[in-house]
Formats: structure tokens, C-alpha cells, sequence
């Protein structure tokens, strides 16, 4: 049982570059006794690969990981060549975590053909697992075509640990099969235990990603949470699973107030099966509220 934080946490506005806030921030995370650090990608911010191979490069010790890089536009040989300069970059201590988007958030973005979603994480996924190995590549799908030209492995780059951000059943079925383990955002005890738990073979790590935040004002904070998460509940696969957890609101998940609070919150998504638990938004509000999560989640059990 590890727990991990997801930055960035909310609270990198006013720093001056944010390159070197996350890389202070994650060596604040292994000073805390955190255990990861899992960056996350959207479609015009930080390119989270490579936040990650510089981070893990200067803050020794922590695991590094993507939560997560969306496969759609990426070409799976442009992700597999980021992964393992990272991976080498850390000596070993990257993770590579991908998923699907949404359909109606990036087509729009990047206004490029949606591919039918389990074909092409399944296509992404036997691409991905071929280049790691250091097979030689001839893939021609129906989403995806891969032919490298020459060599396509990195000194110092493999054993790439791939988790995929699956939520849903068909999904979950191709997670299994070719990936390491998965990190769902927003899916809670009860959806863990009776939906996706379930659909993973043992040994497959199950990293539950959820928004925390240790403080002594949970009324403003809930207020900032219900504001910024309301977007989720629109997206079809948060949905089914806010469904599967029988709740309303993305923000009814995140787990807020003092530190036993927080601490009790973290102990049922261990209990419904996770293997880790990556805290997310601890720092929605303040640095100084962040850091204070940060500390309460090293003492219960990281």
C-alpha cells in the first residue's frame, strides 16, 4: 500500500516557471515520505513526460509516473520514445500512464478523426508493449500503423511499467490483458470494489486516484471543489462511474476536512482493493493546505 500525489495540485499560478515549482514540489512530496509523484497532461500545458524524466532526474528515490497521457493524437512511437528517454532519465523509476480522453473534449481541441476508443487502446497498447521489449515493429491496425524504420529502443529505457486510466468494462477487459495495472480518476470505493477490482486479473495494480485536502475551512474548499469538478460530470465515463458509486457530483468523492478525515477517506479505497492511492487537488485552495495534506498522508501508512 503506497500513497502518491498528482501535480499539479492547484496552486502553480503565480509561480514564475513552472518547471521549477514541480520539481520543487516533488522534492517537497519525497521529503514528506510520499512515495510517487504522477503528472498530469492537458492538451496546451506542461508536456508531463518530460516533466517527469526532470523531476525524477533531480529528486532521487520517488516514483515518477504520467496520469495521464491521452493516446489520441499521439502516435504510439512518439509516446514509447518519450517513455523510455524518461525512464532513463530516472534510472528506472518511470511509469508510464495513458488513456483514452474524451471524444468531445479533444476532438474539438485537435480536430482530427476520434478513433473507435478499445480498438485503438488496444492497438496503442500491443504497439507500446513491442517497442519496450525491443521487437522490431510491423503494425498495420485499424487505428494505428506502426513500421519502424530502424532501432527503436533506448540504452537505459526499458521495463516500462504501462497503466492505463480504464474506468469501463470493455476497457478494464484490454487493461488486463496487455497493461500493468490501471489509475481511475474518480471511481470510489464501492465502483472499485464492484466494478473494477473485479475486472482485473491478480497482480494488476489498481492506483486510485482521488481529490484530497487537509483543512480547517472544508465548507470554502468543498465550494472550490464542486466549482472546478463540475466538468467531469458531463463526460460519459466519469459519469457511469459517479453512477456505479451512486453519487451526484464529482465532488461528493473528494475527501475533505481535518486529518482523520482524510486519513479514514484513504483507508476505504484500500480496503475496496486498491494498491496505491494517488491524492489529487491537495493544493486547491492554498501551497500551505497542500503541504499540510501532504504531511498527513506520509503518517497514515505511504
Amino acid at each position: 500500500m503506497t500513497i502518491g500525489v498528482a501535480l499539479p495540485a492547484g496552486d502553480t499560478d503565480s509561480a514564475p516557471n513552472l518547471v521549477d515549482e514541480l520539481i520543487t514540489q516533488t522534492r517537497q512530496a519525497a521529503e514528506a515520505g510520499l512515495k510517487s509523484v504522477w503528472f498530469s497532461q492537458l492538451p496546451l500545458s506542461q508536456d508531463a513526460v518530460a516533466i517527469a524524466a526532470l523531476a525524477g532526474r533531480e529528486v532521487p528515490g520517488i516514483e515518477i509516473g504520467t496520469s495521464v497521457v491521452p493516446t489520441y493524437p499521439r502516435h504510439p512511437f512518439l509516446v514509447a520514445s518519450a517513455a523510455q528517454t524518461a525512464q532513463a532519465a530516472t534510472g528506472g523509476r518511470f511509469t508510464l500512464g495513458i488513456g483514452l480522453g474524451s471524444k468531445g473534449f479533444l476532438g474539438p481541441v485537435y480536430g482530427v478523426d476520434y478513433p473507435p476508443p478499445i480498438r485503438h487502446l488496444r492497438e496503442y497498447l500491443t504497439v507500446l508493449r513491442r517497442v519496450f521489449a525491443g521487437e522490431t515493429v510491423d503494425f498495420a491496425g485499424e487505428t494505428i500503423t506502426a513500421r519502424a524504420p530502424g532501432p527503436s529502443t533506448v540504452a537505459g529505457g526499458g521495463d516500462i511499467p504501462v497503466i492505463v486510466a480504464a474506468m469501463g468494462p470493455q476497457a478494464l477487459a484490454v487493461t488486463g490483458e496487455l497493461a500493468d495495472g490501471t489509475l481511475p480518476y474518480l471511481a470510489g470505493p464501492r465502483a472499485l470494489s464492484e466494478v473494477i477490482v473485479p475486472a482485473l486479473p491478480d497482480g494488476k495494480r489498481v492506483i486510485a486516484a482521488v481529490p484530497a485536502v487537509v483543512t480547517d475551512d472544508p465548507d470554502a474548499v468543498r465550494a472550490l471543489a464542486v466549482e472546478q469538478m463540475a466538468f467531469y460530470g458531463q463526460i460519459p465515463s466519469y459519469r457511469k462511474i459517479l453512477d456505479a458509486e451512486g453519487l451526484d457530483h464529482p465532488a461528493d468523492l473528494a475527501l475533505i476536512g481535518d486529518e482523520k478525515t482524510v486519513a479514514e477517506g484513504i483507508r476505504r479505497y484500500y480496503d475496496a482493493g486498491a494498491t496505491d492511492v494517488v491524492l489529487t487537488q491537495t493544493g486547491i485552495r492554498s501551497a500551505e493546505e497542500r503541504l499540510r495534506t501532504w504531511a498527513a498522508l506520509s503518517s497514515s501508512g505511504s
